[in-house]
């Protein structure tokens, strides 16, 4: 009997949707991902558009939605590092074609991360695109919190032993990896997406972030991490954030968008592995993110 008949741990009333990020089932495929999801009892899926040429057709999404009755909840622009050549290089055209997939597609929100350093241009208009794109479309992008991705600075790194030295420095400096802030609060727009895995990456107060984030939080990546320095995506109760506690608050303040578990699966040995780790996540999802009966 597959879980999706079994909902013993579902709390009567109406809850938080919860989805399944297709990069959750990584090596697996995006159709692997759609069906782990109805198999297992999700209401839906988030699109992680990446090297996976199903996930840059919108008309196969289109006809898995179909299949596996399964609908996407929101769409992940191509903007990891891995993702720099899909959909081309122009980083503006990319995430203005994610918003004219979510409206293809019907999802609500398209999750972005702030733009990296060296995409001078796309980080000087970042802002304005986004807020143009949520105007021309009923999408939110939300703007997603992330970690110090840092890098060395080459220039920095040619300079001279003597210079180096000179200024008390290494062999090269770090510096970070985005453009603008980790914290998108920093720079403020109208919809944030928090992921939880990224705060213990990032060593940052979740409950804090996600007071800042207030009412323009439009959709949770919920994971969990102990703090590494690599990004984790723990099964959510795994590692040392706050899961429990954000998902009744979302509760309680009838939070209107998605939860979508963005969990590590990679170490899986087989599908019922797999399927065992997407089961556990899931039911701390459906015992936190229901309505209580009255």
């Amino acid at each position: 009997m597959s879980v999706a008949a079994d909902r013993s741990d579902k709390l009567a009333g109406p809850a938080v949707p919860i989805g399944l990020s297709t990069a959750s089932v990584y090596p697996q495929n995006t159709e692997a991902a759609f069906a782990y999801a109805a198999d297992l009892g999700f209401d839906g899926v988030e699109l992680m558009i990446w090297s996976d040429p199903v996930s840059q057709d919108i008309g196969r999404i289109e006809q898995l939605m179909d299949e596996y009755q399964m609908p996407v909840l929101s769409i992940h622009a191509p903007c990891l590092l891995i993702s720099q050549r899909v959909w081309g290089r122009d980083q503006s055209a990319k995430l203005a074609r994610s918003v004219d997939a979510a409206e293809d597609l019907g999802a609500g929100v398209v999750v972005v991360h702030p733009p990296f350093r060296w995409q001078r241009s796309y980080t000087a208009h970042f802002a304005d695109l986004v807020a143009e794109l949520e105007e021309r479309s009923d999408v939110a992008v939300a703007v997603e919190n992330m970690f110090p991705l840092r890098i060395v600075d080459r220039l920095f790194a040619r300079r001279s032993a003597r210079e180096r030295a000179a200024s008390g420095q290494g062999p090269g400096r770090h510096v970070s990896g985005y453009g603008t802030s980790i914290d998108p609060t920093d720079d403020g727009f109208a919809h944030y997406t928090l992921d939880l895995s990224h705060t213990a990456t990032a060593g940052v107060d979740a409950l804090a972030l996600y007071d800042r984030m207030g009412d323009r939080l439009a959709h949770l990546h919920l994971a969990d991490g102990d703090g590494s320095a690599v990004d984790e995506h723990l099964i959510p109760g795994d590692g040392s954030q706050p899961c429990e506690q954000v998902c009744r608050r979302l509760v309680e303040r009838g939070f209107t968008g998605a939860a979508v578990l963005e969990v590590t699966t990679g170490g899986a040995r087989d599908r019922r592995e797999r399927s065992e780790i997407l089961t556990r996540a899931l039911s701390f999802a459906r015992r936190n993110l229901a309505v209580a009966p009255r």
